[in-house]
């Protein structure tokens, strides 16, 4: 396939085109297999700096970038028609709720998500299994058309749950890498009270078996289980080489409650006991919090419109990155967003400039890594390293440069993290395999 000299119009009618199929309310957007192409005259955005550079030649063939014959910076759009982004990783999700879309409107966090009586659990017990998987395939069909190629999920209903995302994705063609929680709470609040008392033995074999099919573990905050749990969950998880993480600090009643059953915060204790891949929300991190989440190396995952739409506060992104904490994005609950990315970079860079208060910082690049390069980081990073360049996995987005805001942009990373839409997209692919084409 050869890009460079199509308009808009000639890039629709490629016989490679993907049609949409429709299911109901929702869609997906079938995988196709290009197993080759060329785009010319585009701009790259490139490297582990994820920068925009002129490129007379973008290639690929069996799922690799073959070429990419790359010039000066770009700084505008100039006569290009193509942009080719890295693809974007939504790295905090749970897509089994993505059919209650804004139910959680009049709800507090706890009414809305909390188990086993919270409205999003009650309702995940109703939707039959086909429908389920009908209804998050069309919501990772909405991922793939955003420009989203993998996401992580936090994934609730045990090893059932697990199957039924993997079932999903393999139809959207969209990477899903699943941390599964246990289907019911293993231990009551009277056992949750003694920090020494061990996993039910059913619980540890349920959570084997859910890993044969999950990539990981997550539960909802490190209050779900004691600290002997905890030690217990991390040895099965490293036995069989599965991911870790956890939702800290979303409200102060997570740290709060932490400190009364054992003295110690809820983060203190997810570095200390589970050693997380990955540390999600923070809204309400104090200065030692985010000093200690730092020295430790962890990821974390920032959610800042959900966090907004529950009425929590909003996390410390500019201590954050002064810190020098490697940070992510996830849009979070289908119940509260929808799964386009680009809104979310949208907003937590001009929340993180207001925070900086100068004026100039940060800069729109190191936003962008938060969907992109900073996953490289990460347990995943060989799979999915968010960076475009000769040799690596033919992962990226194609973005229509002809558009007015592009066309006038005097910095187009500015333009495509706080204007680009789906419209804007052309084709997504995932390691060779087209996942959406307009």
């Amino acid at each position: 396939m050869h890009f460079g000299t199509m308009d808009r119009r000639e890039y629709k009618r490629n016989p490679g085109c993907i049609s949409r199929i429709f299911f109901k309310s929702t869609y997906l957007y079938p995988m196709r297999d290009f197993s080759q192409g060329t785009i010319t005259d585009c701009v790259v955005w490139a490297g582990p700096d994820v920068a925009p550079v002129r490129c007379g030649a973008f290639a690929w063939e069996a799922g690799k970038i073959t070429g990419m014959v790359l010039g000066e910076a770009a700084t505008e759009a100039g006569g290009c028609r193509y942009g080719v982004i890295p693809g974007l990783v939504n790295a905090h999700t749970h897509v089994g709720d993505c059919f209650l879309p804004e139910v959680a409107v009049p709800l507090t966090l706890e009414e809305a998500f909390f188990r086993p009586h919270g409205y999003k659990y009650r309702a995940l017990e109703s939707i039959s299994a086909a429908d389920h998987v009908r209804q998050m395939s069309g919501f990772l069909g909405e991922m793939a058309a955003s420009g989203t190629v993998a996401h992580v999920d936090f994934r609730e209903q045990g090893l059932e749950g697990a199957r039924r995302l993997r079932e999903a994705s393999d139809l959207s063609g969209v990477r899903s890498l699943i941390l599964g929680q246990l289907k019911v709470s293993p231990q009551s609040e009277a056992e949750l009270s003694d920090a020494e008392r061990p996993l039910p033995a059913g619980a540890a074999e349920e959570l084997k078996e859910m890993l044969s099919v999950a990539d990981g573990f997550s539960e909802s905050t490190m209050n779900d289980l004691t600290d002997a749990a905890w030690r217990e969950v991390r040895s099965i998880t490293r036995d069989l080489d599965r991911a870790r993480a956890i939702h800290c600090l979303e409200n102060g009643g997570y740290r709060a409650l932490s400190l009364s059953r054992t003295g110690k915060g809820d983060l203190e204790r997810a570095l200390e006991l589970l050693d997380p891949d990955l540390v999600v929300h923070l809204t309400v991190a104090m200065d030692a919090e985010i000093d200690l989440l730092a020295a430790s190396g962890k990821t974390a995952v920032l959610n800042p419109r959900a966090n907004a739409a529950l009425g929590l506060p909003l996390p410390p992104v500019a201590k954050l990155m002064k810190a020098g904490v490697n940070l992510l994005l996830g849009t979070d609950n289908g119940i509260l967003n929808g799964p386009d990315l680009f809104r979310e970079l949208d907003f937590i860079y001009r929340l993180a400039r207001s925070q900086w208060g100068d004026g100039r910082h940060p800069l729109p690049g190191e936003i962008l890594k938060m969907a992109t390069a900073n996953f490289g980081r990460t347990r995943w990073g060989a799979e999915i390293p968010g960076t475009l360049s000769e040799g690596g996995p033919a992962t990226f987005v194609v973005v229509d440069l002809t558009r007015p805001h592009f066309q006038n942009s005097r910095d187009l990373t500015g333009t495509l993290i706080t204007r680009t839409a789906p419209g804007d997209l052309l084709q997504t692919v995932f390691r060779g395999k087209t996942v959406y084409h307009a």
